[in-house]
């Protein structure tokens, strides 16, 4: 299945988002954002370009790089212009197409209007968009690229986030050894296979097959940390049901996508399985799977590790589509 509907006018190239087979439906609309060779060109310039925070150092792809699945593994929590410390740990950005709700909170619901919370945040790009807009339109590299992409140079703030959305709802990962064995290209060893079925019996309630996520807002017993004072979905929702709540987030290239966490708390997967098998804070909210205690032994746990490094995807983070342009 191609993804592309229509395109912007005559001058532009379309392209296509491929869904694999087996995949669900995305839910991106791509009827209100028709994709185009230029559209995508003018936003994967926009996202490695620190013109759009305000004192122009900070990018995009400073909190998502894409040799560690476009997010960040120098720091726990994203950092800003002049050094400021944001308050969670960055979602990697992939199989956006996918996504209905974005941010830990899901306080985002349209991928179009995501980035504005990076780029006016005071602790990330502390930036206005209007202010964006004119620093754009003073640029003759950018005034070709709307031309291309838009037919005039007319910058807007919904151009600009139009071609972000093109770039990045095209990080598509699905071509994985996990991808390759469904694929019937590949196939598990026995401890990967060994820990594929731990991995269903333990873990794909909530990180769904093949995204490896879900739309759901999960409570992981991760005990609050008392500085962040950090609530989650709650925030969005002020319902009490949501207190604690965070996205559950993809596995795809877990293991290049440390540390875990909303607040980057947890460094490595081993400690990750610790925390579920033996670190569990209990809470009204926690997540009905995690009720019953998870038992995994060494060895079992050394499978598991082995099936979620079947993950990651060599190409995705080596695709020079998706790398600084040049």
């Amino acid at each position: 299945m191609l993804v592309c509907l229509a395109f912007s006018n005559q001058f532009t190239t379309p392209i296509y988002l491929e869904v694999p087979k087996n995949w669900p439906k995305p839910h991106y609309d791509f009827s209100k954002n028709p994709l185009t060779e230029e559209g995508f060109q003018l936003g994967r310039n926009l996202f490695y370009d620190p013109i759009i925070s305000r004192d122009n150092t900070i990018s995009c792809a400073s909190c998502h790089l894409q040799q560690t699945g476009f997010t960040h593994v120098d720091h726990d929590l994203s950092h800003g212009i002049e050094g400021r410390i944001g308050t969670r740990n960055s979602l990697a950005l992939v199989n956006l197409a996918w996504s209905k709700d974005f941010m830990w909170d899901g306080g985002v619901n349209n991928l179009e209007m995501q980035p504005i919370n990076p780029i006016t945040n005071p602790l990330e790009m502390d930036e206005k968009l209007e202010h964006v807009v004119a620093k754009l339109q003073r640029s003759e590299k950018y005034k070709a690229l709307f031309t291309s992409a838009f037919g005039d140079e007319k910058v807007t703030s919904q151009r600009l986030l139009k071609a972000l959305a093109q770039f990045t709802v095209m990080l598509k990962s699905s071509n994985s050894k996990y991808d390759k064995v469904m694929r019937k290209e590949a196939v598990f060893t026995k401890e990967e296979q060994n820990g594929y079925e731990l991995f269903k019996a333990n873990c794909a309630s909530c990180h769904t097959e093949p995204l490896f996520s879900s739309d759901k807002f999960e409570n992981n017993g991760l005990k609050p940390d008392a500085v962040l004072k950090d609530g989650g979905r709650i925030k969005i929702t002020k319902n009490n049901k949501d207190s604690l709540r965070f996205k559950v987030p993809t596995l795809r290239n877990i293991e290049l996508t440390y540390p875990y966490m909303h607040d980057g708390s947890i460094k490595n997967l081993a400690m990750v399985l610790f925390h579920y098998t033996e670190d569990i804070y209990q809470s009204p909210t926690l997540s009905k799977q995690l009720v019953k205690k998870m038992e995994l032994n060494e060895q079992e746990k050394g499978n598991l590790l082995l099936f979620l490094r079947t993950l990651t995807d060599e190409e995705f983070i080596r695709n020079p589509r998706f790398q600084y342009p040049r």
